[in-house]
């Protein structure tokens, strides 16, 4: 895990989210970061001297643009803004997404355009350094003017307000203590009032100067930190999906042949042929698959021989999203931007060294359709995944060898049956959730009269993923178990192998009927904490492709 992730404003990487949202990395700003924001913030006392009407600097906001603030109000209208717009509901978000949608905020800090005070950041950057949560609320953003009520929610801490969860870094822990995390992230922490959690580290309330506020809340870092911990966790599913499909192919006694390389030579999607490798690679070297190579079966099911064309596009689908969560990351989505004078058409509000842009880069569209694609993406994996344990399970359809839902004494005994009834309800989940980047639902007046849903986008991605993660697992779990009914003169081959004796490790053969939801849960998290990447690669030799 990365120990330290400089922010400059341009590199952010989404390995990097993940090694500061749920490892311990410390974040640094880049010293030409640093000049950037003193030169920005120089450009907005400007603005202020000339007295010029500014949108953001000395206006009110969304319908309100037209009302002129006097100048000594200028400071009270950035606290107000940031108490009106922490109006979030529902659950919380949890610590690495609060963690993920800071650490984006300071980066799109960094680059020079948001106008902001130096101290602004560094308040910020302690917040992540030494683990100060605010308590945010999931649902408010529209993803335009980008996640304003969640962001809202996070600055509300540096007046000394709302509430966080101050978290003991690893020194304070007691000896062999380790840091505790359920499945949704949250992590023990001491709920403070704002005041006292920044207190806790040292830090005095802010009193927030023109710009700042707006410069905080107006932005899509809440729907591009939860995008980059997606990107990362899909990644991740997809290795997960191909070793689960190789082990299926395997035991269900498939073939190989359709992941050649020369079939997917002649229909070059970049995907496809990584899944079609990775197949390959697994299952390097298997008596399993040699055993009947002339055996009388033409063809594999579509769920075996398809695999590489629908995990192929998933895998692309991903990687979409990755190129759209690398831009986003390292952009700035706030509102008014300021550039230096002459960068931009003089019909802009600005000064002689600055000139004020209203732009709309705070709408998150082009993070909310990928978001959707995505969606429907791993919907196809988990529901390939849901054909392929049938494949294992189903009487009607299975191998000889294999007995009737993997038990013997099938009847007296009901085996995996109910795991399947659980991957096709989350399959059945998937289908159900809609596409937030189609709905718009006007506000402010009609100001903001198109709005992207970006991160109602991310939500729904992220409980897709969980859905199909958990799918993926359940089939770990019928390929190992399907395993011991093959002959076990025969050797699985190198990636198969290592992926059976991965399940192995949490989940013990199924002799005899049992409650699931243990192995079922194992199986999932063996996928989610990456262990089985890790045992894979150390079969391979190097980690899977993808």
């Amino acid at each position: 895990m990365v120990g330290e992730v400089e922010l400059d404003g341009a590199s952010l990487t989404p390995e990097e989210v993940v090694a500061v949202a749920r490892g311990d990395a410390r974040v640094v700003v880049a010293d030409e970061a640093r000049e950037a924001i003193r030169a920005s913030r120089e450009r907005v006392e400007s603005v202020i001297e000339s007295g010029e009407a500014v949108y953001g600097i000395n206006t009110g906001f969304g319908d309100l643009v037209d009302e002129r603030i006097p100048p000594e109000e200028i400071d009270r209208l950035q606290t107000n803004l940031v108490r009106s717009h922490a109006s979030g509901a529902g659950r919380e978000l949890t610590t690495e997404e609060v963690r993920a949608m800071t650490l984006a905020r300071i980066n799109a800090l960094a680059k020079g355009y948001s106008g902001v005070r130096e101290v602004v950041v560094d308040h910020l950057v302690t917040l992540v350094n030494e683990r100060v949560h605010p308590v945010v609320r999931s649902r408010g953003s529209l993803g335009a003017s980008g996640d304003l009520a969640p962001l809202a929610e996070m600055s509300l801490v540096l007046l000394g307000e709302g509430a966080a969860r101050v978290e003991r870094r690893p020194t304070e822990r007691s000896s062999g203590e380790e840091r505790r995390e359920d499945p949704r992230g949250d992590v023990d922490g001491e709920r403070l009032p704002g005041d006292e959690a920044l207190a806790a580290v040292g830090l005095e309330p802010l009193t927030l100067r023109a710009k700042e506020g707006l410069a905080l809340i107006n932005g899509t870092q809440l729907t591009v930190g939860i995008a980059a911990l997606l990107v990362h966790d899909a990644e991740r599913l997809c290795r997960a999906a191909d070793a689960a499909g190789a082990l299926t192919t395997e035991v269900t006694m498939g073939t190989t042949a359709a992941a050649e390389a020369a079939v997917q030579a002649v229909r070059p999607h970049a995907g496809q042929a990584v899944s079609a490798a990775n197949v390959k690679r697994l299952c390097a070297d298997s008596e399993i698959v040699e055993s009947h190579r002339n055996c009388d079966r033409v063809q594999d099911a579509y769920s075996i021989r398809c695999l590489p064309q629908v995990h192929g596009a998933v895998r692309d689908a991903v990687a979409h999203l990755r190129g759209a969560v690398e831009v986003e990351l390292n952009s700035a989505t706030d509102n008014p931007l300021v550039f230096p004078a002459g960068r931009v058409d003089r019909r802009t509000s600005g000064t002689d060294v600055a000139d004020v842009v209203s732009g709309g880069n705070f709408h998150g569209e082009p993070l909310a359709l990928r978001l959707d694609y995505v969606t429907g993406a791993l919907t196809e994996l988990a529901a390939i995944s849901e054909r392929r344990v049938d494949r294992t399970l189903n009487p009607h359809v299975q191998e000889p060898h294999l007995p009737p839902f993997l038990t013997t004494e099938s009847g007296l005994r009901s085996g995996l049956m109910i795991a399947q009834y659980t991957a096709a309800a989350h399959v059945a989940e998937c289908r159900a959730i809609g596409r937030a980047s189609t709905d718009n639902t006007p506000v402010s007046g009609n100001q903001e009269d198109h709005v992207s849903m970006s991160a109602t986008a991310a939500f729904a991605a992220r409980r897709a993923l969980d859905a199909a993660r958990t799918v993926v697992g359940i089939e770990l779990l019928c390929g190992a178990q399907a395993a011991e009914f093959v002959d076990p003169a025969l050797e699985h081959g190198v990636g198969t192998g290592a992926t059976y004796r991965a399940v192995r490790e949490v989940v013990p053969p199924l002799d005899d009927d049992r409650p699931l939801r243990p192995d079922v849960a194992a199986c999932d998290a063996l996928v989610a904490s990456g262990a089985l990447d890790d045992v894979i690669a150390g079969a391979l030799g190097e980690p899977l492709d993808g």
